[in-house]
């Protein structure tokens, strides 16, 4: 009996020197982000578009992606916070974050069609405000939003972000301050 017990505590410590016995998976932080932050009915879809996406620490935080499916038709989906940036940012530097985003995306997940990116601020809420359910109020707004389809270029993106044209949508008042613009 006691040869068996040294013959199998040798065996299991051959195994483990030379990867015989499994090591234990740690989920990285951007798989973990990927899993909470992930929504949509392509679950899946953005939770491997999350992995890319969290796997950098942006300046302005991204908060989730969602992964929609309809009729054949796949759309990505990106919340970024407009609030507390993790260093100061101008306009050019949020609109290129945000390029880079929407590249990280459609790369990780080629059956996309389109990334809609959205920038949003939390709203003051009273303390008995309904948050959930029918009745349930706003407790955030939008103040950036820029839908990019396949195809298009980041130059091209970052043009029509800044000049505010097709489809883009900035609150003037939000980036003034944001930006620390006068």
């Amino acid at each position: 009996m006691r040869n068996l017990i040294k013959a199998l505590l040798a065996l299991a410590f051959a195994l483990s020197l030379f990867g015989g016995i499994a090591a234990a998976y740690s989920p990285s932080v951007a798989d973990l982000d990927a899993a909470a932050r992930s929504v949509g009915n392509r679950r899946d879809l953005a939770e491997q578009a999350g992995e890319q996406i969290f796997a950098t620490k942006w300046a302005a935080e991204v908060n989730q992606v969602s992964a929609n499916e309809t009729d054949g038709h796949l759309i990505l989906g990106i919340r970024i916070w407009g609030v507390k940036f993790h260093e100061p940012m101008t306009r050019e530097q949020f609109v290129g974050e945000v390029a880079s985003v929407v590249e990280k995306a459609l790369a990780a997940v080629p059956a996309a069609e389109e990334v809609d990116v959205w920038t949003s601020v939390p709203i003051d809420v009273s303390k008995d405000t309904v948050v959930s359910g029918d009745l349930a109020k706003p407790t955030s707004r939008t103040v950036f939003s820029i839908t990019v389809r396949r195809g298009e270029t980041s130059e091209q993106l970052r043009a029509r972000a800044l000049d505010a044209k097709g489809g883009v949508f900035w609150d003037e008042q939000w980036a003034r301050a944001a930006f620390k613009e006068s």
